[in-house]
């Protein structure tokens, strides 16, 4: 394998499994996800064992790890018998595949604490006359809208699409909302009606 090629891969596998812990997961699950992406094509068990330097057994758990995240699959070559690992290589559905585990894993949970914790203080005697409880209620309260405001906008990207961003991006860095710039989503369907993205025309001032 070329030696620069070799080069940028090793780095991108270091960098990428330092990022792990960001987004919820072991860096060497980490490295084996940026292993299997950066090199695009399908890799069995011992081609990372060997490109890692790590265990079988490592190696086994988190390729059955990142198989359950839906950001690997399992490939078969004919003739052999062993199991290959091909990542997804569409970035924006590695981005929504990503953020939907980590909300099912780590946010809901919390909402759903959040959630219990209101109800118990809505139903306790002592919120009202008791200054620490309904100030908790309160910060929960405003939590609770924050949580639930940050998975509203993350369910609108998701919505919009790459397309939709890009463009919402590109007016908001081009200082479209000055502009009046008017951005769609796309109905139901998922069709984007046609100047879903567009600069509203100069009123002329």
């Amino acid at each position: 394998m070329d030696q620069v090629l070799t080069e940028c891969q090793d780095l991108l596998v270091r960098r990428w499994g330092e990022m792990g812990g960001y987004w919820g997961i072991s860096r060497t699950m980490a490295e084996i996800h940026a292993l299997l992406f950066v090199c695009g094509q399908p890799l069995c068990t011992d081609d990372v064992m060997a490109r890692l330097h790590i265990s079988r057994g490592n190696a086994s758990m988190n390729l059955r790890a990142l198989v359950d995240w839906g950001l690997v699959r399992r490939v078969h070559k004919l003739g052999d018998r062993r199991d290959y690992f091909q990542a997804d290589t569409d970035i924006w559905r590695m981005f929504e595949t990503i953020m939907r585990e980590r909300r099912r894993r780590e946010v809901e949970p919390i909402i759903e604490s959040i959630e219990r914790c209101r109800g118990l203080l809505r139903q306790s005697a002592t919120t009202g006359s008791q200054p620490e409880a309904a100030a908790l209620l309160r910060r929960l309260d405003e939590l609770h809208e924050f949580l639930s405001t940050m998975g509203t906008l993350f369910d609108l990207v998701v919505r919009f699409g790459p397309g939709g961003t890009r463009a919402l991006c590109r007016l908001v860095s081009e200082g479209g909302t000055s502009e009046n710039a008017a951005v769609s989503a796309p109905s139901e369907d998922g069709r984007r009606p046609a100047g879903s993205v567009r600069k509203a025309r100069k009123t002329g001032r």
